[in-house]
């Protein structure tokens, strides 16, 4: 423990190495705006949270199922 870095930093720095993935950049995610009546909203929001799920996962997957996703992805 002479070197300052604590009992388990070689451990931790080994760990943290290992965990590290090269990871694809993401995509910059950006606002989708659509006019819906409140109460449709209000209970669609109540639906996707009953179900643990967001309403961005839910339009993106209807977008994905409808037009399908480019071919550079």
């Amino acid at each position: 423990m002479s070197d300052g870095k604590g009992k388990y930093g070689d451990l931790i720095r080994q760990a943290k190495q290992e965990n590290q993935k090269p990871s694809e950049p993401e995509e910059k995610l950006v606002n989708l705006c659509i006019k819906v009546p409140i109460g449709l909203r209000r209970y669609w929001a109540a639906q996707a949270k009953l179900k643990g799920i967001t309403m961005t996962e839910v339009m993106m997957a209807a977008l994905e199922k409808e037009f399908g996703i480019p071919n550079d992805r």
